[in-house]
């Protein structure tokens, strides 16, 4: 009996450990377990987070698919050119002068003149009409008054009645009577070839003096009318709007040489292709060289319609062109022929 206690007491030793062991183990696990359920919390919610995500971005997909089926395309930006250096402004500007030359060879004053009094009074006349009604009217005014002097002594009623057919008639009659009236006294009834001379007479301003200038003294000068204008702004070789500003610009852009020709150039270009409200830029042949493409008619056939005077098939302004002009002559005031071209813009 009493070597039996100690086993006993090792026995309840043992089974103690025992229980001591297997309640460190039960305790591990529970940690291990605590520890898993987070871990598992955040999975759940990680997998839910992502299932949102997806499904966000298809719901997004599906939303941006329908938006654009129902909207159309957008066409790309453009991008923005370089910027012309001066240079490359000025050799453009020879060149549209060089090509149009080549086009309108037989540019030329589309006013009827002999000499340089009807030139000036021709070209005074012009004002918001067409050259072709001036050439029309012109040939009655100088047979009834054929010098200065004649015309400055010509009754106003009569000069008027005469002018009529030009617009304006009034204000254009008191003009051509002051002017004659000066080149009578003042010059010797000769038409003065200087442009400060020429700018003193009544009614007569710089676009006037170089158109008689430059056709009936042979000095270079630039035309600046509303055509040439509207021409020189298109082609981006100025962006002033006043005359005299924009005669300036060009004339430090174009040799000297080639002022009065150029002027002829653009206005004929202006007047026959290149119009105000639709210009025909489907048969342009300077179109390559025009950073206004497109602002008028692309398509060749309807373009084609948009030609004036010999371009388009109809009489030219001059009833006495000169030899080498393509086109009809304009017929005299009055007759069937001229009707359509009497109305084109000037």
């Amino acid at each position: 009996m009493g070597e039996q206690e100690p086993v006993k007491r090792a026995s309840r030793t043992n089974g103690a450990g025992a229980a001591s062991a297997g309640g460190a183990q039960g305790g591990a696990a529970k940690k291990a377990a605590a520890g898993k359920a987070p871990a598992k919390r955040a999975a759940k919610a990680t997998a839910k987070s992502a299932a949102g995500t997806a499904a966000g971005a298809t719901a997004k997909a599906a939303a941006t698919k329908k938006s654009s089926a129902k909207a159309p395309a957008k066409a790309p930006a453009k991008t923005s050119a370089k910027p012309e250096s001066h240079l490359a402004m000025v050799r453009r500007a020879r060149r549209i002068n060089r090509e149009l030359g080549e086009v309108y060879y037989y540019a030329h004053p589309e006013l009827d003149f002999e000499n340089p009094y009807q030139l000036l009074v021709a070209t005074v006349l012009s004002a918001q009409t067409t050259d072709l009604r001036v050439n029309q009217t012109t040939p009655a005014l100088f047979a009834a008054y054929p010098t200065p002097e004649d015309m400055a002594a010509a009754d106003p009623e009569k000069l008027e009645e005469i002018l009529r057919p030009t617009g304006f008639f009034r204000a254009k009659a008191k003009s051509v009577l002051g002017l004659s009236a000066a080149i009578s006294e003042r010059f010797g009834g000769e038409v003065p070839d200087t442009i400060e001379d020429l700018v003193s007479l009544p009614g007569v301003g710089r676009k006037t003096a170089f158109v008689v200038l430059g056709n009936a003294f042979g000095v270079p000068g630039l035309t600046v009318d509303t055509h040439f204008g509207r021409l020189v702004r298109r082609w981006k070789l100025t962006e002033q709007t006043d005359a005299d500003k924009v005669e300036a610009e060009i004339a430090e852009i174009i040799p000297k040489s080639e002022w009065t020709m150029f002027s002829h150039r653009t206005i004929f270009h202006g007047r026959r292709i290149c119009h105000s409200r639709k210009p025909a830029c489907g048969v342009c042949p300077i179109s390559h060289l025009c950073p206004s493409y497109g602002e008028g008619e692309l398509d060749p056939e309807k373009a084609r319609k948009l030609l004036k005077y010999e371009m388009g098939g109809l009489p030219g302004q001059r009833l006495k062109p000169p030899p080498d002009y393509p086109g009809r002559p304009a017929p005299p005031l009055g007759g069937n022929a001229g009707q359509g071209a009497a109305g084109a813009a000037r």
